[in-house]
């Protein structure tokens, strides 16, 4: 689970993060996600999800959202922190289970266009 060094800002705010995955077959039922959320200073927000495929194959992932709530995020210095979580459904309610997680500080760039 890694996310990119870089990511980007529209000029309406829409984020675009991306990255790299692994995972296996899992031994329970249930789908798996990435999950991705990027900050500056105390705002967090949520940037989209994926679906993932555990095939123990490397795989790309892009979140792409525009947050709806609160001040947009803006070019420049931020943190990322990219998750790949298990839904396990055994018992019937779904229960999340985190697999893999990355954090670390991006630079986020004007997104071209």
């Amino acid at each position: 689970m890694s996310a990119a060094p870089t990511g980007t800002v529209s000029r309406d705010g829409t984020v675009t993060l991306s990255g790299t995955y692994r995972c296996s077959s899992l031994s329970g039922p249930g789908p798996v996600f990435v999950s991705s959320t990027v900050g500056a200073g105390e705002m967090r927000r949520g940037i989209g999800g994926t679906v993932a495929t555990c095939d123990g194959v490397e795989h790309t992932w892009v979140n792409q959202d525009k947050p709806v709530h609160g001040a947009l995020m803006a070019p420049g210095p931020a943190e990322v922190e990219a998750t790949l979580v298990h839904l396990d459904t055994r018992s019937g309610l779904p229960m999340p289970s985190i697999i893999a997680t990355d954090r670390h500080e991006i630079v986020l760039r004007p997104a071209k266009g």
